[in-house]
C-alpha cells in the first residue's frame, strides 16, 4: 500500500504526499457510506438488497486503511516533532472523540488517541521495519480470533502494520499482483462468508477488501481522480465530523426510507458538497478548520493558516491528516 507513497522534498521543504491524501479521502467515502447505513435501526427488521450490498462489499472495508495511514502519519509526525509533541495532538483528539461521541457512540477519535499512545508511541522504540510489521500482523491475527471479538481491537496490529509497511517501502512491483492476491481473497471469503455467516471469515475477508480497495485506487489513481480525493483527505477530521452531524440531522428521513436508497443519496450529496468545500476552502488556507483547531491546541499557539498566494505546493508539509 505504499509502495509508492514517498515522501518529496523541496530543498529543505517537504511537501504533501498526494497519494496519502487521496488514499484518505478515498476511506473518507467509504466511511460517510457505511456510517450513514449504520444508523438505520429498521434495516435490521426490514432487511433489503442494499442491505447485504453494503455489508457484504463496503461495511468494515475503509476502517483498516484509515488505521494504516495512522500509523503511516505517526512516523511522519515524529520526523520533525518530539513524542511529548505526538501526546499533546493524542491528547486534543481524544477530546474531540468525546465530545462527538455524545450524539455518535460508534466514533473511533477516542480509540486512535488511546491505541496511539498505548501502542504505536512504544513502537517507535523498536527496530524499524520487519519487526514492527511481525508484530501488527500477530496483533491483527489475535484481534480476528473468535475468542477476541475483532472490532477496534483490530486498530492497533492495523496501526503497526502500516508503520511497519512505511518503514519496509515495498517496491512498486508488487502493487499489481498484491492487488490480484487480495481481490481474489475478498471473492472467495465473502462467497465463504455468505454460505457459513462466521464472523472470523467475515472478519478477514473485510481485511482483504480493504488491501484490494486501497491497492486498486492506487493502480488507477490518476491526477483527476486524486484532485477529487485528496481536498477530501487533507480534510479528513473536518469532512469525518461534519459527515457524523449530517446524519444525525438526517436520521428520520434515513429510518422512513425502507428501500434505503436515502442512505446512497445522502452520502453521494454530502459527499459532493465536502469535496466542493474542501477543495475551495484549500485554495485560500493549508489547514482545513478543525485540523487548524487540532493544530493550535496541540502547539498550545496560534498557527498560521492562511496562504499568502493561493495554492502553494511546496509550502512546509502539514500534520498528515485524520487522525
Amino acid at each position: 500500500m505504499v509502495v509508492l507513497l514517498g515522501t518529496v522534498r523541496t530543498g529543505t521543504v517537504r511537501t504533501r504526499i498526494h497519494e496519502l491524501d487521496a488514499l484518505r479521502g478515498f476511506a473518507v467515502g467509504g466511511i460517510m457510506l457505511v456510517n450513514t447505513w449504520q444508523h438505520v435501526e429498521i434495516k435490521k427488521t426490514h432487511p433489503v438488497g442494499l442491505d447485504w450490498l453494503i455489508e457484504g462489499l463496503f461495511q468494515s472495508r475503509f476502517y483498516p486503511i484509515f488505521s494504516l495511514l495512522f500509523g503511516i502519519s505517526f512516523l511522519l509526525f515524529l520526523r520533525g516533532n518530539s513524542r511529548w509533541a505526538l501526546l499533546s495532538r493524542l491528547f486534543w483528539l481524544f477530546c474531540f472523540g468525546m465530545i462527538q461521541h455524545r450524539f455518535y457512540e460508534g466514533e473511533v477519535l477516542t480509540d486512535y488517541a488511546f491505541y496511539g499512545a498505548a501502542v504505536l508511541l512504544p513502537a517507535s522504540f523498536l527496530p524499524p521495519g520487519l519487526p514492527v510489521l511481525l508484530l501488527g500482523l500477530v496483533g491483527v491475527g489475535w484481534a480476528v480470533h473468535p475468542a477476541v471479538g475483532g472490532g477496534p481491537l483490530l486498530i492497533p496490529g492495523l496501526f503497526l502494520v502500516g508503520m511497519g509497511l512505511w518503514q519496509l517501502r515495498p517496491p512498486r512491483s508488487l502493487l499489481l499482483p498484491g492487488f490480484a492476491a487480495a481481490a481474489l481473497a475478498t471473492i472467495l471469503l465473502t462467497a465463504a462468508w455468505t454460505s457459513t455467516h462466521d464472523w472470523t471469515v467475515y472478519s478477514v475477508a473485510a481485511l482483504a477488501g480493504a488491501a484490494a480497495y486501497a491497492l486498486g485506487l492506487l493502480l488507477i489513481l490518476r491526477p483527476k481522480l486524486s484532485a477529487v480525493l485528496e481536498p477530501l483527505g487533507r480534510m479528513a477530521l473536518t469532512n469525518y465530523v461534519s459527515g457524523t452531524a449530517i446524519i444525525a440531522l438526517a436520521l428520520p428521513l434515513l429510518e422512513a426510507d425502507r428501500t434505503r436508497w436515502s442512505v446512497v443519496g445522502l452520502t453521494v450529496v454530502t459527499l459532493a458538497a465536502q469535496a466542493w468545500f474542501s477543495r475551495w476552502w484549500l485554495s485560500a488556507f493549508r489547514y482545513g478548520p478543525l485540523e487548524w483547531t487540532w493544530r493550535c491546541l496541540t502547539w498550545f499557539r496560534v498557527v498560521p493558516n492562511r496562504l499568502k498566494s493561493g495554492r502553494d505546493e511546496n509550502r512546509p508539509l502539514p500534520d498528515p491528516g485524520l487522525p
